[in-house]
Protein backbone atom coordinates (compact mmCIF):
# COMPACT_ATOMS: atom_id res chain seq x y z
CA UNK A 1 0.00 0.00 0.00
CA UNK A 2 1.10 3.67 -1.22
CA UNK A 3 0.14 6.93 -0.05
CA UNK A 4 0.81 9.45 -2.70
CA UNK A 5 0.27 13.06 -2.00
CA UNK A 6 -0.01 15.65 -4.67
CA UNK A 7 -1.21 12.26 -6.78
CA UNK A 8 -3.37 15.29 -8.83
CA UNK A 9 -0.27 17.41 -9.45
CA UNK A 10 2.40 17.30 -12.23
CA UNK A 11 5.40 14.81 -10.57
CA UNK A 12 2.44 13.46 -8.22
CA UNK A 13 0.69 12.26 -11.04
CA UNK A 14 3.91 10.74 -12.81
CA UNK A 15 4.90 9.26 -9.94
CA UNK A 16 1.75 7.21 -9.73
CA UNK A 17 2.44 6.55 -13.91
CA UNK A 18 5.64 5.31 -12.01
CA UNK A 19 4.03 3.22 -10.15
CA UNK A 20 1.70 1.44 -12.15
CA UNK A 21 4.59 0.48 -14.52
CA UNK A 22 5.77 -1.03 -11.55
CA UNK A 23 2.87 -3.11 -10.61
CA UNK A 24 2.02 -0.89 -7.71
CA UNK A 25 -2.15 -0.11 -8.16
CA UNK A 26 -2.77 0.28 -4.23
CA UNK A 27 -2.10 3.52 -4.27
CA UNK A 28 -4.35 6.30 -1.98
CA UNK A 29 -4.01 9.28 -3.89
CA UNK A 30 -3.96 12.80 -2.20
CA UNK A 31 -4.66 16.06 -3.29
CA UNK A 32 -6.50 19.34 -3.33
CA UNK A 33 -8.46 20.12 -6.76
CA UNK A 34 -10.20 22.74 -5.73
CA UNK A 35 -11.64 24.81 -9.22
CA UNK A 36 -7.98 23.35 -11.43
CA UNK A 37 -7.76 21.23 -14.06
CA UNK A 38 -5.41 18.79 -12.69
CA UNK A 39 -7.88 16.27 -12.20
CA UNK A 40 -7.42 14.91 -15.63
CA UNK A 41 -4.00 13.95 -14.44
CA UNK A 42 -5.89 11.16 -12.51
CA UNK A 43 -7.84 10.03 -15.44
CA UNK A 44 -5.03 7.11 -16.67
CA UNK A 45 -3.76 6.50 -12.93
CA UNK A 46 -4.53 2.85 -10.72
CA UNK A 47 -5.54 3.82 -7.45
CA UNK A 48 -7.61 2.65 -4.47
CA UNK A 49 -9.24 5.47 -3.23
CA UNK A 50 -8.83 9.50 -3.95
CA UNK A 51 -8.68 11.44 -0.33
CA UNK A 52 -8.83 15.84 -0.31
CA UNK A 53 -5.22 16.69 1.64
CA UNK A 54 -7.69 18.62 4.47
CA UNK A 55 -9.59 15.47 5.43
CA UNK A 56 -6.48 13.15 4.69
CA UNK A 57 -4.98 14.63 7.35
CA UNK A 58 -7.57 14.09 10.19
CA UNK A 59 -8.03 10.80 9.10
CA UNK A 60 -4.76 10.29 9.29
CA UNK A 61 -4.19 12.15 13.20
CA UNK A 62 -7.73 10.19 13.90
CA UNK A 63 -6.37 6.51 12.93
CA UNK A 64 -8.01 5.54 10.21
CA UNK A 65 -5.48 4.39 8.66
CA UNK A 66 -3.88 2.18 11.20
CA UNK A 67 -4.73 -0.78 10.20
CA UNK A 68 -3.48 -0.69 6.65
CA UNK A 69 0.22 -1.70 6.06
CA UNK A 70 1.76 1.06 4.55
CA UNK A 71 4.88 0.08 2.63
CA UNK A 72 5.42 3.80 1.61
CA UNK A 73 4.78 7.71 1.63
CA UNK A 74 5.23 9.64 -1.18
CA UNK A 75 4.90 13.04 -0.16
CA UNK A 76 4.69 15.42 -3.76
CA UNK A 77 2.16 17.72 -2.65
CA UNK A 78 2.93 21.49 -1.78
CA UNK A 79 2.63 24.66 -3.56
CA UNK A 80 5.28 25.03 -5.88
CA UNK A 81 4.91 29.00 -7.06
CA UNK A 82 8.18 30.71 -6.38
CA UNK A 83 6.12 33.49 -6.59
CA UNK A 84 3.45 32.70 -3.45
CA UNK A 85 3.92 35.44 -1.26
CA UNK A 86 1.76 34.28 1.82
CA UNK A 87 4.76 33.02 4.17
CA UNK A 88 2.21 32.14 6.73
CA UNK A 89 0.45 29.53 3.66
CA UNK A 90 3.60 28.05 2.97
CA UNK A 91 4.62 27.48 6.29
CA UNK A 92 1.52 25.98 6.97
CA UNK A 93 0.60 23.64 3.36
CA UNK A 94 4.43 23.08 2.77
CA UNK A 95 6.14 23.11 6.07
CA UNK A 96 3.97 21.88 8.85
CA UNK A 97 2.12 18.64 6.57
CA UNK A 98 5.40 17.71 5.93
CA UNK A 99 6.44 17.73 9.64
CA UNK A 100 3.16 15.83 10.22
CA UNK A 101 3.41 13.36 7.59
CA UNK A 102 6.88 12.87 8.50
CA UNK A 103 6.37 12.19 12.01
CA UNK A 104 3.14 9.45 11.29
CA UNK A 105 6.12 7.98 9.00
CA UNK A 106 9.19 7.38 11.00
CA UNK A 107 6.98 6.62 14.09
CA UNK A 108 4.90 3.86 12.03
CA UNK A 109 8.40 2.55 10.22
CA UNK A 110 6.84 3.55 7.19
CA UNK A 111 9.33 4.69 4.32
CA UNK A 112 8.98 8.52 3.88
CA UNK A 113 9.74 10.07 0.38
CA UNK A 114 9.49 13.93 0.33
CA UNK A 115 9.63 16.53 -1.94
CA UNK A 116 12.26 19.64 -1.18
CA UNK A 117 13.47 21.44 -3.88
CA UNK A 118 16.43 22.71 -6.26
CA UNK A 119 14.97 26.47 -5.07
CA UNK A 120 16.68 25.98 -1.77
CA UNK A 121 20.50 26.43 -3.51
CA UNK A 122 19.49 30.40 -3.91
CA UNK A 123 22.03 31.23 -6.28
CA UNK A 124 24.26 28.34 -6.14
CA UNK A 125 26.53 30.61 -4.29
CA UNK A 126 27.69 27.25 -2.21
CA UNK A 127 27.53 25.27 -5.21
CA UNK A 128 24.70 21.92 -5.76
CA UNK A 129 26.22 19.70 -3.59
CA UNK A 130 23.98 17.08 -1.48
CA UNK A 131 25.92 17.29 0.96
CA UNK A 132 23.93 17.57 4.10
CA UNK A 133 26.58 19.08 6.27
CA UNK A 134 26.17 22.00 3.74
CA UNK A 135 22.68 22.37 4.50
CA UNK A 136 22.73 24.95 6.88
CA UNK A 137 24.98 27.45 4.07
CA UNK A 138 22.20 27.63 1.29
CA UNK A 139 19.99 30.72 1.22
CA UNK A 140 17.31 30.02 -0.88
CA UNK A 141 15.94 33.13 -2.84
CA UNK A 142 12.09 32.99 -2.44
CA UNK A 143 9.75 32.17 0.03
CA UNK A 144 8.35 28.64 -1.55
CA UNK A 145 12.65 27.57 -1.71
CA UNK A 146 13.15 28.95 2.25
CA UNK A 147 9.75 26.73 2.92
CA UNK A 148 11.47 23.87 1.91
CA UNK A 149 14.70 24.55 3.11
CA UNK A 150 12.69 24.74 7.00
CA UNK A 151 11.98 20.98 6.61
CA UNK A 152 14.93 19.43 5.22
CA UNK A 153 16.61 21.65 8.48
CA UNK A 154 14.31 20.50 10.65
CA UNK A 155 14.78 16.94 9.42
CA UNK A 156 18.92 17.50 9.92
CA UNK A 157 18.53 18.95 13.57
CA UNK A 158 15.75 15.81 14.29
CA UNK A 159 18.02 13.35 13.32
CA UNK A 160 15.45 12.11 10.59
CA UNK A 161 17.68 11.73 7.63
CA UNK A 162 18.99 8.50 8.69
CA UNK A 163 15.30 7.28 8.04
CA UNK A 164 13.70 9.34 5.13
CA UNK A 165 14.19 10.50 1.89
CA UNK A 166 14.43 13.88 1.02
CA UNK A 167 14.56 14.71 -2.92
CA UNK A 168 16.12 18.32 -4.66
CA UNK A 169 14.29 18.19 -7.93
CA UNK A 170 15.77 20.56 -10.67
CA UNK A 171 14.08 21.84 -13.79
CA UNK A 172 11.35 19.26 -14.44
CA UNK A 173 9.53 19.33 -17.04
CA UNK A 174 6.88 16.56 -19.29
CA UNK A 175 3.66 15.64 -19.71
CA UNK A 176 1.16 16.41 -16.84
CA UNK A 177 1.77 19.90 -16.30
CA UNK A 178 -0.44 21.69 -18.36
CA UNK A 179 -2.73 22.71 -15.12
CA UNK A 180 0.04 24.66 -13.60
CA UNK A 181 -0.27 28.14 -15.53
CA UNK A 182 3.35 30.57 -14.89
CA UNK A 183 4.73 27.81 -13.13
CA UNK A 184 4.47 25.30 -16.45
CA UNK A 185 8.38 24.58 -18.04
CA UNK A 186 9.50 26.81 -20.64
CA UNK A 187 8.96 24.02 -23.28
CA UNK A 188 5.33 23.65 -22.69
CA UNK A 189 4.83 27.64 -22.95
CA UNK A 190 7.46 27.94 -25.82
CA UNK A 191 5.90 25.26 -27.42
CA UNK A 192 2.44 26.96 -27.24
CA UNK A 193 3.90 30.64 -28.28
CA UNK A 194 5.74 28.94 -31.34
CA UNK A 195 1.97 28.12 -32.49
CA UNK A 196 0.76 31.31 -32.00
CA UNK A 197 3.87 32.96 -33.30
CA UNK A 198 6.51 31.08 -34.59
CA UNK A 199 8.49 32.64 -32.44
CA UNK A 200 10.22 31.61 -28.55
CA UNK A 201 10.30 34.48 -25.93
CA UNK A 202 13.77 34.12 -24.01
CA UNK A 203 14.47 36.57 -20.65
CA UNK A 204 17.69 38.95 -21.30
CA UNK A 205 20.98 38.16 -19.28
CA UNK A 206 21.79 41.06 -16.70
CA UNK A 207 25.10 39.48 -15.81
CA UNK A 208 28.15 40.49 -18.41
CA UNK A 209 29.69 36.78 -18.18
CA UNK A 210 26.08 35.10 -19.54
CA UNK A 211 25.07 36.19 -23.32
CA UNK A 212 21.15 36.52 -23.94
CA UNK A 213 19.94 32.85 -23.77
CA UNK A 214 23.44 31.27 -22.34
CA UNK A 215 21.82 31.31 -18.83
CA UNK A 216 22.22 27.60 -18.36
CA UNK A 217 19.82 24.92 -16.08
CA UNK A 218 19.55 21.12 -14.78
CA UNK A 219 17.00 20.15 -17.00
CA UNK A 220 15.53 16.67 -16.60
CA UNK A 221 12.78 14.38 -18.13
CA UNK A 222 9.93 14.04 -16.17
CA UNK A 223 9.93 9.70 -17.09
CA UNK A 224 13.86 10.27 -15.91
CA UNK A 225 12.55 12.30 -13.00
CA UNK A 226 10.51 9.42 -11.60
CA UNK A 227 12.74 6.58 -12.37
CA UNK A 228 15.37 8.02 -10.43
CA UNK A 229 12.93 8.05 -7.44
CA UNK A 230 11.88 4.96 -7.73
CA UNK A 231 15.40 3.46 -6.65
CA UNK A 232 14.46 4.62 -3.32
CA UNK A 233 11.82 2.61 -3.38
CA UNK A 234 13.73 -0.77 -4.75
CA UNK A 235 16.30 0.11 -2.05
CA UNK A 236 14.57 0.65 1.12
CA UNK A 237 17.24 0.97 2.81
CA UNK A 238 18.76 4.06 1.66
CA UNK A 239 17.91 7.33 3.11
CA UNK A 240 19.19 11.14 3.14
CA UNK A 241 18.94 14.26 0.80
CA UNK A 242 19.52 13.66 -3.02
CA UNK A 243 19.64 15.70 -6.13
CA UNK A 244 17.17 14.56 -9.31
CA UNK A 245 18.76 16.43 -11.77
CA UNK A 246 20.41 15.04 -15.19
CA UNK A 247 23.38 16.50 -13.56
CA UNK A 248 24.56 18.35 -17.08
CA UNK A 249 23.33 22.09 -16.99
CA UNK A 250 22.27 23.22 -20.64
CA UNK A 251 21.37 26.62 -22.45
CA UNK A 252 18.08 27.81 -22.70
CA UNK A 253 19.74 28.76 -26.22
CA UNK A 254 20.01 24.87 -26.29
CA UNK A 255 15.83 24.49 -25.20
CA UNK A 256 14.69 26.38 -27.50
CA UNK A 257 16.60 24.95 -30.29
CA UNK A 258 15.41 21.22 -29.75
CA UNK A 259 12.08 22.46 -29.41
CA UNK A 260 11.84 24.32 -32.67
CA UNK A 261 13.77 21.06 -34.04
CA UNK A 262 11.19 18.47 -32.58
CA UNK A 263 8.43 21.11 -34.57
CA UNK A 264 10.56 20.92 -37.53
CA UNK A 265 10.70 24.49 -37.43
CA UNK A 266 13.76 26.63 -38.57
CA UNK A 267 14.93 28.57 -34.90
CA UNK A 268 13.55 32.00 -33.90
CA UNK A 269 13.98 33.78 -30.35
CA UNK A 270 13.21 36.88 -29.20
CA UNK A 271 15.14 37.83 -26.06
CA UNK A 272 12.88 39.97 -23.64
CA UNK A 273 13.27 42.47 -20.62
CA UNK A 274 13.22 40.32 -17.27
CA UNK A 275 10.61 41.86 -15.01
CA UNK A 276 12.07 44.19 -12.12
CA UNK A 277 10.48 42.07 -8.98
CA UNK A 278 12.29 38.63 -10.71
CA UNK A 279 15.53 39.71 -11.57
CA UNK A 280 17.26 39.57 -7.89
CA UNK A 281 15.57 35.93 -7.64
CA UNK A 282 16.93 34.87 -10.78
CA UNK A 283 19.00 31.86 -11.16
CA UNK A 284 21.85 31.77 -13.48
CA UNK A 285 22.89 28.77 -13.21
CA UNK A 286 21.50 25.60 -11.48
CA UNK A 287 23.35 21.83 -12.39
CA UNK A 288 22.49 19.12 -9.55
CA UNK A 289 25.48 17.35 -8.34
CA UNK A 290 24.47 13.59 -8.70
CA UNK A 291 27.91 11.56 -7.47
CA UNK A 292 26.22 10.75 -4.30
CA UNK A 293 22.73 9.27 -6.01
CA UNK A 294 25.32 7.32 -8.94
CA UNK A 295 27.42 5.73 -6.49
CA UNK A 296 24.34 4.57 -4.72
CA UNK A 297 22.39 3.20 -7.56
CA UNK A 298 25.03 1.82 -9.65
CA UNK A 299 23.44 -1.44 -10.62
CA UNK A 300 19.63 0.38 -11.06
CA UNK A 301 18.33 0.76 -14.93
CA UNK A 302 17.35 4.04 -15.09
CA UNK A 303 16.45 4.89 -18.60
CA UNK A 304 17.76 8.29 -19.49
CA UNK A 305 16.92 11.14 -21.64
CA UNK A 306 18.94 14.00 -23.03
CA UNK A 307 17.54 17.36 -23.17
CA UNK A 308 16.83 16.77 -26.61
CA UNK A 309 15.17 13.30 -26.47
CA UNK A 310 13.03 14.56 -23.46
CA UNK A 311 11.72 17.47 -25.47
CA UNK A 312 11.30 15.74 -28.58
CA UNK A 313 9.50 12.85 -26.52
CA UNK A 314 7.41 15.54 -24.36
CA UNK A 315 6.31 17.36 -27.83
CA UNK A 316 5.89 14.68 -30.27
CA UNK A 317 3.92 11.67 -27.93
CA UNK A 318 1.74 14.20 -25.68
CA UNK A 319 1.92 17.97 -26.81
CA UNK A 320 0.75 17.16 -30.22
CA UNK A 321 -1.30 14.59 -29.01
CA UNK A 322 -2.81 16.61 -26.13
CA UNK A 323 -1.78 13.60 -24.46
CA UNK A 324 -1.49 12.20 -20.49
CA UNK A 325 0.94 9.79 -18.94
Amino acid sequence: MFIVTGAAGFIGSAMIWQLNNMGINEIIAVDHLANSEKWKNLRNAKFLDYVEKDKFIGMLEGGKFNNLKIDCVIHFGACSSTVESDSSYLITNNYEYTKTLASYSVGRKIKFIYASSAATYGGGESGFDDNVELLEKMTPLNMYGYSKHLFDIYALKNNLLSSIVGIKFFNVFGPNEYHKGEMCSVIYKSYNQIKETGKINLFKSYLPQYSDGQQKRDFIYIKEAVGKVACFINNPSVNGIFNIGSGKARTWNDLAYAIFKALNKEPQINYIDMPEALKKKYQYFTEAEMNKFESQFVHEKIEKYSLEEGVNDYISNYLEKNAFL
